[in-house]
Parts: structure tokens; C-alpha cells; sequence
């Protein structure tokens, strides 16, 4: 069976796939803000050493560090209803349990980046903005988490690229992501190359514009302390 070009352009082009795409979009940048929200907690929590609280932050990230995504997607989907009856209801949407369940477990991850972030600016930024006059609020929003940001961008990047591919593993619980929508089509035409080709092309591209963005990011937060070095022309004297 040859591959049939006119079926791939029709699926690359085609609403469902551009729709697919966007979807797994969304999803990853609300579990992505999700996980770094309670990253940024648990990494807090974890460095203010409050025995009760760390422990309970240190469990959370071994658990969910230690499941595979695709139970993680499972556990909430269709364990979390049998606990939670109001889960049973129509707003709890496959869309809601993979938001939930990405965030939940992008948190683990993020807690551990956000936490050796932190750990990697000088103490002495901290009492220096404490000596002026800075409340430990105005102190990490000024001066710590600038500096945080440059040192989490790479792994935070990078962590995000893979949350785009682990959307695909929501097609599990029903979600119309791109894989799902190419496996729609697969299931009633038995056509694998052309549409798992056609996806496999949007999940190069949208990973090839966050490398991109990612690279400007990068730069945007460079902070270099050496100024150009000039060279000048020794002269010699001559006999």
C-alpha cells in the first residue's frame, strides 16, 4: 500500500488536526502554570524546613514523581469520581481531568527545578534586600525570583516541550487532542502513515516554535557582568 499524499495534505490541513493541535495547546499551558504554582509552594515549603509541612511536600513529590503519567490520568479520572461524587457531574470533563492531572504531576517535577533555582542565588542577595528595608515578600519578588528565572528557564523549557507530548497520553481518557484525532481517522480508513505522519508534522513544528521562544527567553534573562574585551594593536619599535 503506497502512501497517499493527497489524504496526508487533506489531514494537515484539515480543521480536526488544527483543532487537535490547539487542544493539547491549552492543556499543557494551564498544567504548565498549574505545576509551577504548586512547584513554587512545595519548593518554598521544602526550604523553610518546617519539619510537618516538608515531609508532607517531600511525599507529595515522591509519589507523584514516581507514578506514570498515563495512571496519573487514570487515578483521576476515573478513580478520583468514585471518592468525590460531584466529580460524577457533567462539568467534570476530560479536559478538567487532564489539566488536573498533568498539573498535579508537573508540580513534582517543578518543585525539584523552582527549589535548586532558588538554592543557586546567593543568600547574601536575601540579607542584602532584608539590610535595606525590604519585607521578605517585597525581597523574593524583587530580588530573588528575578534571578530565579534565569537559572529555571532551560529545565522549565524543557519541561514544558514534554508536556505538549504528554498531552497525547490524555487520548486515553477521551480527550480530542491531536492523537486522538488522528487515531479517529486512523480506526475508520486504516490509513496509519498518512495521519500519524500528519500529527507527527504538528508536534514538530509546535516544538520547534517553543525551542525558538525558548532560546529568546534565554537571552532575554542573560545577564553578563564582563564588559567587550578590546584589543589594541602593540606597536613595536624598530631598530
Amino acid at each position: 500500500m503506497s502512501f497517499d499524499t493527497n489524504l496526508f495534505w487533506d489531514s494537515l490541513f484539515s480543521r480536526e488536526f488544527a483543532n487537535g493541535a490547539l487542544l493539547a495547546i491549552v492543556v499543557a499551558l494551564i498544567a504548565q502554570a498549574g505545576g509551577i504554582v504548586i512547584g513554587f509552594l512545595l519548593a518554598l515549603i521544602r526550604m523553610n524546613k518546617v519539619p510537618v509541612l516538608s515531609h508532607i511536600a517531600w511525599f507529595y513529590i515522591w509519589i507523584l514523581r514516581a507514578l506514570p503519567t498515563l495512571l496519573v490520568l487514570l487515578i483521576v479520572w476515573n478513580a478520583f469520581p468514585q471518592f468525590i461524587p460531584s466529580m460524577k457531574d457533567p462539568w467534570f470533563t476530560p479536559f478538567i481531568a487532564a489539566c488536573i492531572g498533568l498539573g498535579f504531576q508537573e508540580g513534582a517535577y517543578m518543585s525539584e527545578i523552582l527549589r535548586s533555582a532558588l538554592s543557586a542565588v546567593d543568600e547574601g542577595q536575601n540579607t542584602a534586600a532584608r539590610a535595606l528595608g525590604m519585607t521578605p515578600i517585597q525581597s523574593m519578588r524583587r530580588v530573588l525570583i528575578p534571578q530565579m528565572i534565569r537559572v529555571a528557564i532551560p529545565p522549565t523549557s524543557n519541561e514544558f516541550i514534554n508536556m505538549i507530548k504528554y498531552t497525547s497520553l490524555a487520548s486515553v481518557i477521551a480527550l480530542q487532542e491531536l492523537l486522538t484525532r488522528a487515531q479517529v481517522q486512523v480506526a475508520s480508513t486504516f490509513r496509519y502513515a498518512e495521519y500519524y505522519a500528519a500529527a507527527a508534522v504538528y508536534y514538530l513544528v509546535i516544538v520547534s516554535v517553543l525551542t525558538i521562544a525558548q532560546s529568546r527567553l534565554e537571552k532575554r534573562y542573560l545577564w553578563t557582568s564582563r564588559q567587550p574585551h578590546v584589543t589594541t594593536p602593540v606597536e613595536t619599535e624598530t631598530p
